[in-house]
């Protein structure tokens, strides 16, 4: 039977119970749960966010607000090679392509998600079995103006693309910090968008991204790689 935590009273529970993971293996921290472990995440791709969700007590689930809304944390599980550095970009969340009018970056999702993350990198690199592999040290962030600063810049033009009907247009290159990139289970799980001429068209959903350009450098700051 799994054992999900209740959800943490305050910011200091929550990074008391993150502290308290942090050095666990994988199947340590799923035993004390009660959760299976799987061969491989092949066919698991979001199982170690999940488990940490559980050990921490994370109430959204599939919900688009943030992980723990109630304290205002997103939380963020990052897979780290042997030097600590992010192996993959993060998924942050949907792109919206249609009903765009009006959004500012104060007010948009994305801002909303990155106000304050409680990152916790794990190890993930493929030689290393599933279940050997351990949690490592959370970090509470918020961004600096700086960091605001340039992820505006992209999710500015990153919009602009979307509004002007370029979302066809855009790719994995567009963005200092931010990419957008379709989502989708497969390629029949099309949404709405604008065309070039204004037009509706159907086209896969987009995510929007963290690259590893900026994850890795906010890593290597504050646990000093």
């Amino acid at each position: 039977m799994i054992l999900p935590q209740l959800p943490p009273e305050n910011e200091a529970e929550l990074m008391a119970r993150a502290q308290a993971v942090a050095g666990l293996t994988l199947a340590d921290a799923a035993a004390q749960i009660g959760l299976a472990i799987p061969a491989n995440l092949q066919r698991a791709k979001g199982w170690v966010g999940t488990l940490l969700e559980l050990h921490l007590g994370a109430s959204a689930g599939s919900k688009a607000e943030q992980d723990f809304a109630h304290l205002g944390i997103e939380l963020k599980t990052i897979p780290v090679d042997s030097r600590g550095k992010p192996l993959e970009t993060t998924f942050v969340c949907v792109a919206p392509l249609t009903g765009n009018s009006g959004v500012t970056w104060q007010s948009s999702h994305l801002r909303h998600k990155l106000a304050r993350v409680l990152w916790i990198p794990v190890e993930g690199e493929r030689t290393i079995p599933l279940a050997e592999r351990r949690i490592g040290a959370p970090l509470l962030w918020t961004p600096s103006a700086e960091e605001d600063a340039m992820l505006r810049h992209d999710w500015e033009e990153l919009m602009d693309m979307i509004v002007l009907g370029q979302v066809e247009r855009i790719t994995a290159r567009h963005g200092e910090w931010l990419q957008i990139r379709p989502k989708a289970a497969n390629n029949k799980a099309l949404t709405q968008a604008i065309g070039e001429n204004g037009q509706p068209i159907m086209t896969l959903p987009r995510g929007f991204y963290l690259k590893k350009s900026f994850t890795g450098p906010l890593l290597a700051r504050h646990f000093l790689i």
